[in-house]
């Protein structure tokens, strides 16, 4: 069945259950695990005041890089040896979304798991979210593994 698992980590909570369950199903299955995590450098505002957009693009490309050695780390601990691939976006007009589908469909995944932040109303019509990107533009399937709420 999935032989290829591809998930996407951001380092949020929701993202250590979406790798919970990927690993999950990874050792279910007996499948290859691939954590990917995506950085834009381009899409930056730089309409605000940024020292350096350089030196930004450098400290989140060194973020990704640290939630993916983490991330790999859980997996190795549970006794899946995972491979990381960082998605550098540095074209203008490509998505986050986009970027992992296609990491994806060239690695070549047999399911995608990413997490929702569930957000709903007026924020979820304005900004979307990856998630629902990911599960219009991916041909493979995708997994959406729903946070926990916090209800105040």
């Amino acid at each position: 069945m999935f032989k290829r698992i591809l998930v996407a980590v951001d380092g949020s909570d929701t993202a250590q259950q979406a790798l919970q369950e990927a690993i999950k199903l990874a050792q279910e299955l007996q499948a290859r695990l691939r954590i990917v995590h995506a950085v834009d450098v381009v899409n930056l505002d730089l309409g605000t005041e940024f020292p350096n957009p350089i030196e930004i693009a450098e400290a989140l490309t060194k973020g990704g890089q640290e939630i993916l050695r983490k991330a790999q780390a859980v997996a190795k601990k549970a006794g899946i040896a995972a491979e990381t691939h960082l998605i550098e976006i540095n074209m203008l007009g490509h998505r986050i979304a986009e970027m992992i589908a296609a990491d994806a469909e060239a690695w070549p995944a047999d399911l995608i798991v990413i997490c929702t932040h569930g957000r709903h109303g007026l924020s979820r019509l304005l900004l979307g979210s990856v998630a629902e990107g990911v599960v219009r533009v991916a041909t493979k399937p995708v997994l959406l593994i729903r946070g926990k709420w916090l209800v105040l």
